[in-house]
């Protein structure tokens, strides 16, 4: 590697300053982020020192049992993460489970088949760790539109509900809501790619001498695998949920 792609550690240090800025902004505007902040800085330093040591030897494997469980293991991990968003609501870790395994199992399935990347771990790790970080961001808006709506639109579906209608046709608009809230982020993010985010695969691969061409129908391929991953998870996500906000006598339980 030349001296252009180096980083030292001085130059490190540095950077690493601009944290300062979030506590700071978190402190002054009264926040109490600052914690989540720390903690966050920090596990991302270990997480990332000990994956990249550990994926320049994974990489070089090819074995299809390491490259599922190593994938299973970030499904989990990313469920675990995302349960922190709907802590109220029942069985949310497998919801989670269910939601992001099976978007992440969808769309990988569909690129292996159509032989767009190869089941070993160079190929299909990148991927699921950017299939499986947006199905968990996705579905933890979910879980904070479902809090949010059934609370604000608490007396509208009691109505309903008084009136003979079921549980799902009065949480439907509710349950839509959510699904939006969820799928909106990856949506603008295709809206503006090339424009105002500069592709990261595409960018990396064609630094790497890739031509453009085929860096391009990458990025595309990537584009629409979190599109589909996002709306498969939140759709998920969302159904599986609702059911939680009421108890067994289908009443409005908050």
């Amino acid at each position: 590697m030349n001296a252009e792609n180096t980083l030292n550690i001085y130059s490190l240090l540095i950077a690493s300053s601009l944290v300062i800025v979030s506590i700071f902004i978190s402190h002054s505007q009264k926040l109490k982020l600052e914690k989540e902040i720390m903690i966050g800085v920090i596990r991302a330093v270990i997480q990332l020192t000990l994956v990249g040591y550990v994926l320049n030897y994974v990489f070089g494997l090819k074995s299809y049992a390491f490259t599922t469980l190593l994938m299973l293991f970030m499904i989990f991990n990313a469920s675990m993460n995302a349960r922190k968003r709907g802590s109220n609501i029942h069985n949310v870790l497998l919801i989670s489970l269910v939601s992001i395994g099976a978007g992440t199992i969808i769309t990988l399935g569909v690129l292996v088949l159509s032989k767009s990347i190869k089941y070993e771990p160079y190929s299909v790790i990148p991927v699921s760790g950017m299939v499986i970080g947006n199905a968990m961001v996705a579905i933890g808006l979910c879980y904070k539109q479902l809090n949010i709506n059934f609370k604000n639109y608490r007396d509208e579906i009691e109505t309903k509900l008084s009136l003979g209608a079921e549980i799902l046709p009065s949480s439907m608009n509710i349950i839509r809501d959510a699904m939006k809230t969820g799928m909106i982020p990856t949506i603008d993010s295709t809206k503006t790619l090339g424009i105002v985010s500069l592709p990261g695969m595409m960018t990396g691969l064609i630094l790497a001498g890739t031509p453009p061409i085929e860096a391009i129908k990458f990025q595309i391929m990537v584009t629409f695998m979190l599109l589909a991953t996002t709306s498969i998870s939140a759709f998920l996500a969302c159904f599986m949920s609702y059911r939680s906000f009421f108890n067994k006598r289908k009443q409005l339980s908050l």
